[in-house]
């Protein structure tokens, strides 16, 4: 006797499959789309303006699409050897933060991730007492002017080494990974240093490249901290020389001392100081985009 063959079963429709998920989706698509207009926006209108003639500037006619497009402003800040003094400053001052700042940050966390360790809840309860209050500015100052570090690299780099959040987010990390790995490592005969270099930093390569980004952007864009400690012009970062063209745009146009012409001239020499300022950055993000989701999700408390 021959059986006859049974029809495939119905396929179950997933949660994915219902009509709510697909206008889900549909709203989440626009409203990210709008996000990224938003976002985009500014960046390109600033773009736009420092690749235009200052006639169309000063017109209103620039959006994000350049008009008559001119050098002129760009000529104008890369002849400034201040600019490039500044620039080099800004490129030394975030290496070697970075550098500092992962070091002691790495340091720390695997310290708080192991749970036998005597004292982690105070050392814990340290960083997050300094997450949310701070001695102040003038004590600051005061302590940073008394070691000696006024007007060298160590005032930039040194005050801000950990992130609390960066360094909470690479404990979590560090808890993540199996406590098998550690302990056979220990039986082969490895120390404390050695498990940290030989076992833990490799299988760490995602989260430490999102914390190299974070630092890194924090770092470069970061312009309060050298404005308060450092005094030589040629000590300043380049965020501080874009800080002074809008100080004093600003002011002149506040008190009337200068023409519309010159306002938007000044105008156009930030917007040019703006893009030579974040296409370094815009350069390295690509390289580490892919290590940024995985680290940070492989950070996160789980569920």
């Amino acid at each position: 006797m021959i059986l006859g063959t049974r029809r495939d079963a119905p396929k179950t429709r997933g949660p994915e499959d219902s009509r709510g998920y697909r206008i889900f989706r549909v709203v989440n698509t626009i409203v990210l789309i709008g996000v990224v207009v938003v976002t985009l926006y500014p960046f390109l209108n600033i773009v736009a303006r420092s690749l235009s003639e200052e006639a169309y500037i000063i017109a209103g006619k620039v959006s994000i699409v350049p008009r008559g497009f001119d050098l002129t402003a760009y000529k104008l800040v890369t002849s400034d050897s201040m600019f490039w003094t500044n620039y080099r400053n800004t490129v030394v001052y975030t290496v070697v933060a970075t550098l500092i700042s992962i070091v002691l940050t790495t340091c720390y966390a695997y310290v708080l991730s192991k749970l036998r360790l005597k004292g982690r809840g105070f050392l814990i309860g340290v960083a997050l007492f300094t997450m949310f209050f701070s001695g102040g500015l003038i004590p600051n100052y005061v302590l940073v002017t008394s070691l000696g570090m006024k007007n060298t690299i160590w005032a930039v780099v040194i005050p801000n080494a950990i992130s609390v959040f960066n360094l909470l987010v690479m404990k979590a990390f560090f808890e993540s990974l199996p406590s098998e790995l550690e302990e056979a490592a220990a039986v082969d005969g490895l120390n404390t240093y050695g498990i940290l270099l030989r076992i833990v930093l490799p299988l760490s390569k995602a989260i430490i490249a999102t914390m190299v980004l974070f630092y890194a952007v924090s770092f470069w864009n970061s312009w309060f901290t050298a404005f308060l400690y450092i005094d030589r012009q040629d000590l300043l970062p380049v965020t501080v020389y874009l800080r002074n063209l809008i100080a004093g745009a600003t002011s002149a146009e506040s008190s009337g001392a200068a023409d519309a012409d010159k306002i938007q001239a000044a105008a156009t020499l930030q917007a040019v100081t703006i893009v030579l300022t974040t296409l370094p950055i815009l350069a390295v993000y690509p390289f580490v985009q892919r290590y940024f989701v995985r680290g940070v999700m492989l950070g996160a408390v789980k569920g």
